[in-house]
């Protein structure tokens, strides 16, 4: 059976709705994550999801800043918040989807912290913040819950782009936040610790280039094409063989009012054990 799941920073659920909707009319992923909410819960627009299909929801929203949401057309079982860092920020939810009956796969949707311009923990909070949520990061394993037949999906902004093939001059940008050494190594290190999958880098070869942010600052973004790839799928092992396609849809950036982020979407054919 087929299985579709879409990662989006939206940078405000309620101003980009439109936007959301005509996705969600014209792509209809089985699961959409969100991140960059930014509205409390009960200012969700739940009931446009509604009328999406997108019945079941799992979100973690704050006012005016952060948030993350899960919305899918499936039932939604074992939802989590997790506090990283102990602050109160809303950047992570995880719960369980179905695809079928049997089939379980916990969807784990994050956003990490941008971490500032300067990148100097001693002298930029905002960047100790991010070097230490990704430190909490280290805990969470792919296969931590496959002993129980459950399946693991990782998704969201994790403002890191890791290799010099994510972003659009690898030198020019050593020493910019979200390329610096020690943020892509921590991150690539997550990965291979935490036995997660990079299913983006699995179906689009290393050598390739993939961007899925370009900057508001660009007067013509596309013309200067300087982006990076901040949006990432990561899979346990099991699901890496099902993968049958990544959409990067960079067309969004070009949109009315976009978001500085675009949708990346990952297919499976799941089959059955």
């Amino acid at each position: 059976m087929s299985f579709s799941l879409t990662t989006w920073n939206i940078n405000s659920v309620r101003l980009r709705m439109p936007l959301v909707q005509d996705f969600l009319t014209a792509r209809g992923p089985d699961v959409l994550c969100l991140q960059e909410t930014k509205c409390e819960n009960d200012s969700f627009p739940m009931a446009a999801f509604r009328k999406a299909g997108y019945e079941h929801a799992a979100i973690h929203g704050q006012k005016g800043y952060h948030g993350v949401a899960i919305l899918s057309k499936l039932p939604l079982s074992m939802i989590d918040r997790r506090d990283y860092c102990n602050i109160g920020d809303s950047r992570h939810v995880s719960a369980i989807v179905e695809p079928e009956p049997g089939r379980k796969i916990r969807v784990h949707n994050f956003y990490v912290p941008a971490g500032g311009d300067e990148p100097d923990p001693d002298i930029n909070p905002k960047f100790a913040h991010k070097l230490k949520f990704l430190e909490e990061m280290r805990l969470l394993h792919a296969e931590a819950e496959q002993h129980a037949g459950v399946s693991s999906i990782l998704v969201g902004d994790l403002n890191i782009a890791p290799l010099e093939t994510d972003v659009w001059s690898h030198k020019q940008l050593l020493k910019v936040v979200s390329h610096t050494p020690i943020e892509t190594e921590t991150l690539i290190d997550i990965q291979t610790s935490g036995a997660w999958v990079d299913l983006m880098r699995e179906f689009i070869p290393p050598s390739e280039k993939i961007y899925t942010w370009w900057s508001y600052r660009a007067k013509d973004w596309k013309a200067a094409n300087r982006g990076r790839r901040l949006d990432h799928i990561w899979s346990s092992a099991d699901l890496a063989p099902s993968l049958t396609s990544i959409e990067v849809l960079g067309e969004a950036r070009g949109w009315e009012r976009p978001s500085d982020h675009v949708p990346v979407t990952a297919a499976f054919r799941l089959h059955t054990s």
